[in-house]
């Protein structure tokens, strides 16, 4: 069983992420802004990441950059889940190390899709 941080500003976007997360058979730890993802991901090492793009106080962007550029949480795989679509934005959150970006609303199974290739 794997530990997966959400981090995501939208209660209802949080929940249905970790009803797919839950349902894979892993734990998910939530938070809703980029500050506290930093301190989750250091305090508690998740296996992977799912990170919006905008969220309040450090948004997804700088988030991952920081994570990447910290030594303890720089190989944690992050999977960018926003509304954010265009290709600049896929682009620029590639740039910042992450592993993967899916576009919301995303599709149950390709956010399980995404979980499998990067956990196994």
């Amino acid at each position: 069983m794997a530990t997966i941080l959400i981090a995501d500003d939208n209660a209802s976007e949080i929940a249905l992420m970790t009803r797919v997360v839950k349902d894979m058979g892993h734990q998910s730890l939530a938070v809703t802004n980029g500050q506290e993802c930093l301190e989750m991901a250091e305090k508690m090492k998740p296996d992977l990441i799912l990170l919006d793009i905008v969220m309040p106080r450090l948004d997804g962007f700088n988030t991952c950059r920081k994570l990447k550029a910290t030594e303890s949480t720089a190989n944690i795989p992050v999977i960018i889940v926003t509304s954010k679509n265009a290709e600049s934005d896929q682009f620029w959150g590639q740039r910042q190390g992450a592993s993967a970006y899916l576009v919301k609303p995303f599709d149950p199974q390709g956010l399980r899709d995404a979980i499998e290739r990067f956990l196994s």
